[in-house]
């Protein structure tokens, strides 16, 4: 990947002191160049159209415009700049957010809380924005056709056949209540198979993000609790700060073990559990996000004779986990998202014909 010389930052927040943290948190970094700070949506939407910047940080609550009507406004003008809400998680931060995230924000950082220091707040701010202003701007390398294998030599697959699938796991992160919002409204109510998915998510959101999806969608969707059976037709999201784990007894299980990949809840978690606990009758399917978190886990899928699907780099906000997953060999399929949707109803079909024949008289 390749950067330029200076990402152009452009940020609009109502307070000047929140202005002046962003400002002292991101000035220190070479790589960065703050071109405007702005009071409110109005300005930063003038300001995107003269200064063109790179990246935009946008707050929510902000006078004449706000922040959900300054993402709509600007994706009006350029559907792929980043565009990172920094928010506050607590009361109505969460729902907010996650409106933002519909309308086509990018991704998104918490807001400083009262119980931290300038020092502390600063410190925060560099050290989540930072990161994710590098990995947005970054240019990935070119993608691969969509719909085609990469053409890697992969891992021996164990042999599995003549067995219907029993599950699909999901893993995504940045982009990805978009990207969900995209593929679970597809699916009919009579899907014939338990979905769980890990979404990197504080845990103020994960139990928000549920609700809105299951408002959305004929299948049902809810928070993932512990000790639950999977349901087809129903999805469970895994609970922010906590790992989801499914047993050989086909239980749910939360736990707060060690992040891995800095992640929890994790995906190389909840495939590697997968695929012990229903090896050769699994879908993995990972979309857009940022890291390697996945690839583990769609290794172990794939050594249990499991299917591994991923979303393409050109309908993803950020390539890195289904394009580590690609680069490696273990996917059966690289996918545009609005295609993905088919082929997990094509790998599902199975299921049905083998529930049809067992009630058939």
């Amino acid at each position: 990947m390749t950067l330029p010389r200076k990402i152009r930052v452009l940020l609009a927040d109502d307070s000047s002191f929140m202005r002046s943290l962003l400002h002292t948190a991101l000035d220190p970094h070479p790589e960065l160049e703050i071109v405007a700070a702005c009071a409110d949506g109005e300005e930063a939407v003038a300001a995107f159209d003269l200064l063109h910047p790179d990246v935009v940080i946008l707050d929510i609550n902000m006078p004449r415009m706000n922040g959900l009507e300054a993402v709509s406004a600007l994706r009006g003008r350029d559907s792929r700049v980043p565009i990172i809400m920094c928010s506050i998680l607590a009361g109505r931060g969460a729902p907010s957010t996650l409106e933002a995230l519909a309308r086509g924000a990018t991704d998104f950082v918490a807001k400083p809380g009262s119980r931290l220091n300038v020092g502390e707040g600063i410190t925060a701010l560099s050290r989540d924005l930072f990161p994710k202003i590098l990995a947005l701007c970054a240019t990935e390398a070119p993608a691969a056709e969509p719909g085609a294998a990469i053409p890697a030599a992969p891992p021996p697959r164990r042999s599995v056949s003549g067995v219907a699938p029993r599950l699909v796991v999901i893993g995504v992160s940045t982009g990805g209540p978009a990207a969900l919002e995209t593929l679970l409204p597809q699916l009919p109510g009579s899907f014939p198979l338990p979905i769980l998915i890990v979404q990197h998510m504080p845990q103020e959101f994960t139990g928000v993000l549920a609700a809105r999806l299951d408002s959305l969608c004929a299948v049902r969707v809810r928070e993932a609790v512990s000790d639950a059976r999977p349901e087809p037709g129903v999805v469970d999201i895994a609970r922010g700060d906590w790992h989801l784990e499914i047993g050989r007894d086909f239980r749910l299980r939360l736990h707060q073990s060690a992040p891995e990949q800095f992640c929890r809840p994790s995906v190389d978690v909840l495939f590697r559990s997968a695929a012990q606990a229903c090896p050769g009758r699994l879908l993995g399917i990972v979309l857009t996000g940022m890291g390697s978190d996945g690839l583990a886990g769609c290794r172990a899928i794939h050594a249990a004779g499991g299917a591994v699907f991923v979303q393409d780099a050109a309908t993803s906000v950020i390539w890195g986990m289904p394009g580590s997953v690609a680069r490696a060999g273990l996917a059966d399929k690289v996918l545009p998202l609005k295609a993905i949707c088919g082929e997990m109803m094509r790998f599902a079909g199975a299921a049905a014909a083998a529930h049809a024949e067992a009630v058939a008289p």
